[in-house]
């Protein structure tokens, strides 16, 4: 392998353990604004198609508007992660959704919320548009969210608020013409480090030159 200008053991260990962290969030912490300040300076500067970047950031610390999107997420999660749940027929893939009704429950109070924002939507667009509108924002959201991990603290790609939209965008003063993307709960984590997650090869999913074409 060729030499690489950076420690490889350093940032594959952050890549490989990047996890969604739900029950091993510290909800009694403060996170300090400079952090998210820092994490998102990182964040903006991934790439963006047509170097438009549109992204915008919001960032909620309120308890009582983080109650009120708590609820807002709860809507939909309280249906669907239970029925998820049950149907899931694997351990991990139960495990995950246990959490994430783990999640539901404490979202309140999770210390930060930070909902990443586009300018512009893409409601009935084609997979052209869509693709470029949202790979403009996702590379961002994930640097964010190794940043994030990188100093200590955990975050989880959550997007059950989606299905309320308006309403959280009413709640937050967002304008019509913007989208949300996500909900990104984030603290600083508790307990130890974290694991790279069981995943099937790589060999079984790749292929070259042609689709089903393996080497």
């Amino acid at each position: 392998m060729p030499d690489s200008p950076m420690d490889l053991d350093v940032t594959d260990h952050l890549l490989a353990t990047t996890r969604s962290v739900r029950r091993r969030l510290d909800l009694g912490r403060p996170v300090e604004p400079e952090v998210i300040l820092e994490c998102l300076r990182l964040a903006v500067q991934a790439p963006t198609a047509g170097n438009a970047q549109g992204w915008r950031w919001l960032v909620v610390t309120d308890a009582a508007t983080r109650r009120r999107l708590a609820e807002i997420y709860a809507a939909t999660a309280s249906v669907y992660l239970p029925a998820a749940a049950e149907a899931a027929d694997d351990p991990q893939t139960k495990r995950v959704y246990q959490s994430a009704l783990f999640l539901n429950d404490v979202l309140a109070d999770v210390p930060v919320h930070v909902i990443p924002c586009s300018l512009g939507r893409v409601d009935g667009a084609g997979n052209f548009a869509a693709a470029a509108f949202y790979g403009s924002i996702l590379p961002a959201v994930w640097s964010f969210m190794l940043a994030l991990r990188a100093r200590g603290l955990g975050s989880a790609w959550t997007t059950l608020h989606l299905a309320g939209e308006r309403e959280a965008a009413e709640l937050l003063g967002i304008p019509e013409d913007v989208s949300q993307v996500a909900l990104i709960p984030v603290a600083y984590t508790t307990g130890g480090d974290f694991r790279p997650a069981a995943r099937p090869p790589v060999e079984g999913v790749t292929y070259w030159d042609h689709w089903g074409a393996t080497r």
